[in-house]
This record gives C-alpha cells, sequence and structure tokens, in this order.
C-alpha cells in the first residue's frame, strides 16, 4: 500500500497516485497507479501490486493537473521472500549446546530465533557463569534470571550481560555481524546494522505500523503475551491481540541491573556493537510506547538476546 499527501491544488487536479521503480526517480512513466475519484488535499492511500518478491523499489507519490505533474520526495523499501512471519525455510527450529529448542521466524531477508536465548553455555559448552545481580565495573560473562527468579527463564531466557554476549569477539558494525559470540553454530549476534535493517523492513510495509508514524513499529513485533497495559492505542500494551503481526514476539524480560528492573514492562536486546564508553547499543520495546528505540546500556547490566541466521 503506497501513501501520499496533498497540500496544494493550484488547477483542479486531473490524477493522483504511486508511481514505483527498481530503479531511483520514478515518473509515470513507470509503473504507476491513478486514483481519479473524489480528488482533493489531504491523505490518500493506493494499492501497490505485482511486485517482484526479494527486490528493491522506489517510490513516489505524484499529483497531476493541467500544468503537469509533481511528485513527493523518494522512499524506498525492499519486498520479502514471501515467507515473513513463518518459519525460516533454511531452518525452522534451531538447538543450542545445552539442547534448547528455538522457533525462528523470517523477516524480510532475515532469519530471526523467535524465542529469548535461554542457554548456560557457549557452542564451545564453556559454562556462563550465573550471577546474582549486576555488578558496577565488573566486566566478566554473566547470565542473569529474569527479575531474578529461575522459574522466569524458560518464557523469558536469560540476561546477559555484553562479555558474555560477545565472549571474547570485538565489537563488529558490519551486516551480518560475524559475531557468534554466545549463539549457536551457524547463527550470530545481530550488529546495530542488522538491528536497523529489521525495523526499517517492518516499518517499510505501512499495515505493519500502529499510525502513520514509520517509528510506530512495536507492536508488530512485540508478543501477544506478558506485557503490562498500555493507555494509547498505538502502545504495545494496549489490546495485546493485535500485536506480534511479523511473529518476533518480543518479551518484557526486563533488565538485570542494580536491582532488577522493568520486567513486564520492558524488553532490552543487545546489540554486537559497541557504543563507547563502557556502553554498547541495543533496541528497547515499552508496554506504553509505539516506538522500538535504539538505545546504548552500560555493558555491565544483563538484557536479552536474539540471534541471526548466518
Amino acid at each position: 500500500m503506497g501513501h501520499g499527501h496533498i497540500t496544494f491544488i493550484g488547477d483542479t487536479l486531473i490524477a493522483r497516485g504511486i508511481c514505483w521503480s527498481t530503479t531511483s526517480q520514478p515518473t509515470i512513466m513507470d509503473s504507476h497507479t491513478c486514483d481519479s475519484i473524489n480528488i482533493g488535499l489531504g491523505d490518500f492511500d493506493s494499492e501497490i501490486i505485482g511486485l517482484t518478491s526479494n527486490t528493491t523499489y522506489y517510490v513516489r507519490a505524484y499529483a497531476t493537473n493541467s500544468n503537469g505533474t509533481a511528485y513527493s520526495n523518494e522512499k524506498s523499501f525492499r519486498t520479502g521472500t514471501g515467507n515473513d512471519g513463518q518459519p525460516c525455510a533454511v531452518e525452522a527450529t534451531v538447538t543450542d549446546v545445552d539442547g534448547n529448542i528455538y522457533n525462528t521466524v523470517q523477516i524480510g531477508n532475515q532469519c530471526w530465533m523467535k524465542e529469548n536465548l535461554r542457554t548456560t553455555h557457549y557452542a564451545s559448552s564453556t559454562e556462563i557463569p550465573l550471577g546474582s545481580s549486576a555488578t558496577h565495573y565488573d566486566y566478566s560473562a554473566q547470565r542473569y534470571y529474569p527479575n531474578n527468579n529461575a522459574e522466569s527463564v524458560g518464557t523469558y531466557g536469560y540476561l546477559y550481560n555484553w562479555a558474555a554476549v560477545m565472549n571474547g569477539t570485538s565489537s563488529s558494525t558490519a551486516n551480518p555481524s560475524g559475531v557468534q559470540g554466545i549463539c549457536p553454530n551457524g547463527w550470530h549476534v545481530p550488529s546495530d546494522a542488522e538491528w536497523t535493517e529489521l525495523t526499517d523492513y517492518v516499518s517499510s510495509d505501512r499495515k505493519m505500523r500502529s499510525y502513520n508514524s514509520d517509528d510506530a513499529i512495536a507492536k508488530a513485533l512485540a508478543a501477544q503475551t506478558d506485557w503490562e497495559p498500555g493507555s494509547d492505542k498505538g502502545d504495545v500494551g494496549y489490546d495485546l491481540s493485535k500485536n506480534n503481526a511479523t511473529g518476533f514476539s518480543a518479551l518484557p524480560a526486563g533488565i538485570a541491573g542494580y536491582p532488577f528492573v522493568t520486567f513486564g514492562n520492558s524488553g532490552y536486546y543487545w546489540t554486537a556493537t559497541y557504543a563507547g564508553y563502557d556502553r554498547a547499543y541495543c533496541r528497547s520495546f515499552h508496554s506504553g510506547n509505539e516506538d522500538v528505540n535504539k538505545d546504548s546500556w552500560l555493558t555491565e547490566n544483563g538484557l536479552s538476546v536474539r540471534c541471526v541466521k548466518d
């Protein structure tokens, strides 16, 4: 679905719509829609059809009157593989070294774990020490129970500090990151760029947004259970039945800090990218928010982890 907004008409409009192409700056000489009924100022939607999977498209809204055709600023998006929200064709489930089995989900060109990591060992079988609470300036690898409760692990996975996540590997800004870190063989810790690819892909589909804002995509990625109530329609915690259009199933496991906080309200996910000043980048979801936030947290804190297929 394409979306446009007309702010000034001048002469009477003859047509309006969306034009698109696999090359930049599409015009009405390329594929386009033509909407000629009830033309006027304001928003309009126009359905784009016949797209090829796994392809980048450039799109502009247009409006035509007797003086010619005007175009909006260009936007681009990439179509999926046709399996969005389904188990990954390459690997429907993945098993870690502890024998935990995780479902997977295809979103765009990425294959993600659909569940939070809950391993107690690296792929090498080296154990990840269990901590009781995060400690200032303790950068040794640690894992923690969500909400300091062992019974939470089955649903929410463990919380890991960044040292545990990286397993001695250096920070990466690449896409893919190339950092296996804490992940099973054949999988890796997503970089900040890979998380951006995910959120950009979801925001490119207007049906995934709570509102017209490109950023209002948290509901589409958040699970339908366990979130505290939100007050506004676009919030993750408002009407949980409308969540998880992507199948990603983000959960509010909170943070292992000093003390444990935000359990049930927020979910934080590490990236493999260092932010400086003893911080690394992460993505966060909040029950009272419609956005997926890019944050940085002190690396000594425990956050959730999702892995991406190599």
